[in-house]
């Protein structure tokens, strides 16, 4: 398998408006191979939605080095597609419509290939009956797989996903799951997928990758050899138990060592 993206010695530190460093990152590294699908997860302000925003473009590190088939990432690419927590979707436009908003705004032009494209792309999500509604009659995990088929219309190389079900309700976020990767063997991509859900990370990823609290590393990659496609039952073996474990002491043990130590320092200093 090749390397489709590669994260070497990464560090980022923001500068607050009172000019305070804040160090978000700091010495991260990892690959995503073609077609992979990687899950990080990690205790919140580690610096994932920084890592986010490392890879899609958006930022450039402090110190180390983000490259995509190669070449140093320096700005936004039409070959990394991001779907965000919330679909942004414009009210105003149907869903075929938005569905084709990128297209349009960025070359002022949209082709009856292209149309076919999205329309495929609806269908694939399963929406097909629904291309001229406005996105407000649609519930929030419909509106979520029009932002996932929005995402793909380009047919970039990566996927970025920023924790893309956080917004829903538990059941459809778990249904929201199992269609993802109904959607990902159907249309393969690359695929970097940042959430909070130890379970979501575990039924979808072929890698979980961990990181620590801030500043943000990796402390662990956890490969999921569990057999596809996953399904409910895959939920309840306990196999998957035994990872959901593993990654739940990784991320919450540090924690409660720290609080222990604060609390220590805290009683001493009042004594």
């Amino acid at each position: 398998m090749s390397t489709f993206v590669e994260l070497r010695d990464v560090s980022h530190t923001y500068v607050t408006d009172k000019g305070a460093e804040v160090q978000a990152l700091k010495d991260v590294n990892f690959t995503i191979q073609k077609n992979q699908f990687i899950a990080v997860v990690g205790p919140s302000g580690c610096g994932k939605s920084t890592l986010l925003r490392l890879l899609s473009g958006l930022l450039q590190p402090t110190d180390g080095n983000v490259s995509v088939f190669g070449h140093a990432v320096a700005e936004p690419r039409d070959d990394i597609g991001i779907v965000f927590q919330k679909p942004t979707l414009l009210p105003w436009l149907s869903i075929i419509d938005n569905v084709l908003f990128p297209l349009k705004h960025k070359y002022n032009y949209v082709s009856a290939k292209d149309k076919a494209l999205a329309e495929s792309l609806i269908d694939m999500v399963g929406l097909s009956d629904f291309l001229a509604q406005r996105p407000d009659e649609l519930s929030g995990g419909m509106q979520q797989r029009i932002g996932i088929a929005r995402a793909l219309l380009l047919d970039p190389d990566i996927l970025i996903m920023d924790e893309p079900f956080s917004a829903l309700d538990a059941l459809t976020r778990e249904e929201m799951g199992f269609e993802l990767q109904s959607i990902w063997q159907k249309k393969p991509k690359t695929v970097l997928f940042i959430t909070h859900s130890i379970s979501e990370a575990v039924l979808l990823a072929d890698k979980v990758l961990i990181m620590s609290q801030r500043p943000g590393t990796i402390i662990e990659e956890i490969p999921i050899e569990l057999p596809r496609p996953r399904t409910i039952e895959t939920i309840h073996h306990p196999t998957f138990a035994n990872y959901t474990t593993r990654i739940r002491k990784q991320i919450y043990q540090p924690q409660a060592v720290k609080a222990a130590t604060d609390t220590k320092a805290a009683l001493k200093t009042v004594a």
